[in-house]
């Protein structure tokens, strides 16, 4: 028979296979010898109090065949003769599984993605890093995979209700993604290993007629009868269509300037703004873990994690919150323009790295957007960029970063010098109090106090705060009809994803972008 369990075991004991089944079997009072097999289902940890745990939910075959774990895997049909053609703008996760679900519900897609491919968009990265030169149309945001590609593979996600999860997991799984991501409570790919499975999606699309384009970046809209006749890229070409998937993400700002520009209806959205924190991974663990720095892996117990933390407070009635929180990874330069300084974190798989680096951002909302009415439904988009530049201004150029140490910033007092840090352009102490709004600094004061209180030792000066953090989400929403999602204006252009302000990350925009898809295929019935 098969039964469904749930165990708890000690994080300083043996984990492994058969101190899984060892404790599954005394729960069900039957010897480890009647259990055939498992699954495991879910697993977490549970390190709230003195003694870690890991909890697993298992599937258990008892005195009965094991059954290997099925992987939902997809067979994409041949669309290249498909009579119905989708242009997706934009590879990240929304274009690229609406892409999918274009195959699969016979729509020949054809990506235009305005950066490179995955192979050449690294070396771009590294001319960034190492001189401070920046291509505006390949970098952290911008080419294949889109910011997803570096955005550390967190695939955990609250957006239930967006679509199906475990889908969308599988099909990671399918296109090379480790099978734990299926049943981790907080499932992570890693930035080390998600180009090879955007590679493989991308020779899915192609493999099944469908068309991927590079440095094809949008410019105009060919619009007749409030219907989307053809659009037009840089290089001068025109491609038709039946129906525009726009999924370029929320750093193109050039996109919500065209649809501006053309009077295709945007709203202002509220998004969130701050900086990033860097603290010594052995530190955050040490908290976490409630233990003793030990000798090798950071000085933390071989048989935990690195660990992470999620941080939020109200202050002044507006909301304080970590994001992005990235156990033993790295800041990275996440700007798509010359003299605009922004920042974000990712890890890789193994989360190896000696830092702990987390977003904190401050809620900003329409009301702190009046200095830039002038820019309509841009208000948002030039308040991020008015931070950005002066973030740039006072690094001193080449994507260097101004930081000050923890405590030094709520005191508002320049660093005399700053600890080691992850940022490969480098760090320059900086006031950056004059560098963020001063609703969003003196919140980002109190709450980085009242979180020392939280964790004792998180508010210290060794901690390094680096700024700006400002693309935690689009500063604009496209808005979109409730059932057959095409923009209210434009009968066949479907906004979606992150840049569209419908998702928040890898997931939830895999979700939506799927979701656009499926209607289309209704739309076209």
């Amino acid at each position: 028979m098969q039964k469904n369990i749930q165990i708890k075991l000690l994080a300083s004991s043996s984990t492994g296979a058969q101190a899984i089944k060892e404790q599954a079997a005394n729960e069900c009072g039957i010897s480890p010898s009647s259990i055939t097999g498992f699954h495991v289902l879910k697993q977490s940890l549970d390190a709230r109090g003195r003694q870690p745990f890991f909890i697993f939910s298992l599937l258990l075959f008892i005195d009965e065949p094991f059954q290997e774990r099925a992987i939902n895997k997809i067979n994409f049909p041949d669309i290249a003769k498909a009579p119905k053609k989708a242009i997706i703008i934009g590879a990240g996760p929304a274009g690229l599984f609406a892409a999918l679900k274009c195959i699969e519900s016979g729509i020949q897609p054809i990506i235009l993605e305005r950066g490179k491919d995955v192979r050449s968009r690294r070396r771009d990265l590294a001319i960034l890093n190492k001189e401070g030169i920046i291509n505006t149309e390949s970098n952290y945001c911008f080419g294949e995979g889109g910011a997803g590609t570096y955005s550390d593979g967190k695939l955990y996600t609250r957006s239930n209700k967006r679509g199906d999860i475990n889908r969308i997991l599988n099909l990671l799984v399918q296109f090379g993604a480790e099978v734990n991501i299926l049943y981790d409570a907080h499932p992570h790919i890693g930035t080390n290993k998600l180009p090879q499975i955007i590679s493989n999606i991308r020779e899915e699309v192609i493999g099944s007629g469908g068309v991927f384009l590079f440095e094809k970046k949008l410019v105009d809209f060919n619009i007749k009868d409030n219907i989307i006749q053809s659009v037009k890229t840089a290089d001068g070409q025109v491609f038709e269509a039946d129906a525009f998937i726009l999924a370029t993400g929320h750093s193109a700002r050039d996109i919500f300037q065209l649809l501006h520009h053309k009077k295709i209806e945007i709203e202002v959205k509220p998004f969130a703004l701050g900086v990033r924190i860097e603290h010594p991974q052995s530190l955050i663990d040490g908290i976490q873990y409630h233990c003793e720095p030990l000798p090798g892996n950071g000085g933390r117990p071989l048989y935990l994690p690195p660990a992470s933390y999620s941080l939020v407070e109200q202050v002044k009635q507006r909301g304080v919150f970590s994001f992005c929180m990235c156990p033993g990874g790295i800041i990275a330069t996440a700007s798509t323009n010359n003299n605009e300084l922004v920042v974000n974190g990712w890890s890789p798989s193994k989360r190896n790295n000696p830092f702990a680096n987390s977003g904190m951002v401050v809620s900003v909302e329409e009301k702190d957007m009046q200095a830039f009415q002038q820019y309509g439904p841009l208000a948002g988009m030039y308040f991020q960029r008015a931070v950005e530049q002066k973030a740039f201004e006072y690094g001193g150029g080449k994507f260097v970063a101004p930081a000050q140490r923890m405590t030094d910033f709520v005191n508002n007092r320049i660093s005399s010098n700053l600890p080691a840090c992850s940022y490969l352009p480098g760090i320059h102490p900086a006031p950056l109090k004059e560098i963020l709004p001063s609703f969003i600094y003196d919140r980002l004061c109190g709450a980085l106090q009242a979180f020392g209180k939280k964790m004792k030792g998180y508010y210290t000066n060794e901690a390094v705060i680096v700024a700006t953090e400002s693309r935690t989400s689009s500063p604009v929403r496209i808005p979109r009809q409730p059932i057959t999602l095409n923009h209210p204006q434009i009968k066949n252009l479907y906004p979606c994803g992150e840049g569209a302000g419908y998702a928040g990350g890898i997931v939830s925009a895999a979700m939506d972008g799927e979701k656009v898809a499926g209607q289309i295929a209704k739309n076209f019935e």
